[in-house]
């Protein structure tokens, strides 16, 4: 995809519930979003939400996708784990094939892969552990995008397996001068400001770049927006952005078909 089509895709983590207990607002999500990431049971989903959430994401003609983690339910997968990188590459293979067996039994499809969380934060600068993730991507289904947090070694492990690599910003996540993602253990990590967070995502779609916290900008080919569908405002901000967005003119897609 290229700036010129002004076309975008967004995105947001879903299915991230268990048993009687769910968060967030799944369905409003799905009627706003062009792409969903499904938990796959190892930080937060079981059978009956993935197959679900799958269900109801072909209904609104949404894209979905395998949304990879460490095993560790009660960290939500925000915690580090011990694990290997064959390991990391078998968890990930583990969790994609049951991610696909109920998107078909739901009568969809899966068309990318997203690593969440702590698997996602080591990835993002560990080149070990992002080629484990995109090795256990090609060697289930090789036509599967990665969708990739942008300017980092998910992005280059992605490329040397030959993936379809579709880079990410966050709408509501600020971005460090060496373009890391701030620790979410810092302040302003998280931002929750609606106003702020959709003026930051159309600065960086127009400037074509991730905007850092001193305000410096550095180059990026964007293809998806995330608005993590765990924040207490996410269907507002969601919403409040797609209109921002279609408000400049850009077509809201998948960036594979629903």
């Amino acid at each position: 995809m290229t700036y010129a089509s002004r076309a975008i895709d967004l995105n947001a983590d879903l299915g991230e519930g268990f048993g009687h207990w769910r968060m967030g607002d799944d369905d409003a999500m799905l009627d706003i979003v062009t792409s969903a990431n499904v938990a796959c049971g190892f930080h937060a989903g079981d059978p009956d939400i993935m197959a679900t959430t799958f269900a109801h994401a072909k209904e609104k003609g949404v894209a979905v996708g395998a949304h990879v983690a460490f095993p560790d339910l009660a960290g939500f997968g925000r915690r580090s784990l011990p694990m290997s990188a064959r390991e990391i590459e078998r968890a990930v293979a583990y969790q994609l094939g049951a991610a696909q067996a109920l998107a078909a039994l739901s009568g969809h499809r899966i068309t990318h892969v997203k690593a969440h969380g702590a698997l996602a934060n080591i990835a993002e600068r560990d080149a070990d552990v992002a080629n484990a993730i995109a090795r256990a991507v090609r060697g289930v289904d090789a036509s599967l995008a990665l969708l990739a947090i942008a300017l980092s070694e998910q992005t280059l492990a992605g490329a040397r397996a030959g993936l379809r690599v579709v880079n990410e910003i966050f709408a509501d996540r600020a971005y460090m001068d060496d373009g890391r993602l701030q620790p979410r253990s810092q302040e302003g990590a998280v931002i929750e400001d609606i106003e702020i967070a959709s003026a930051r995502v159309r600065n960086m779609l127009a400037s074509g770049g991730l905007r850092t916290i001193s305000g410096g900008l550095l180059p990026t080919q964007i293809d998806s927006v995330c608005v993590h569908g765990d924040s207490p405002l996410a269907v507002e901000m969601a919403r409040s952005l797609r209109a921002a967005l279609e408000g400049d003119g850009w077509k809201l897609r998948a960036f594979a078909g629903a």
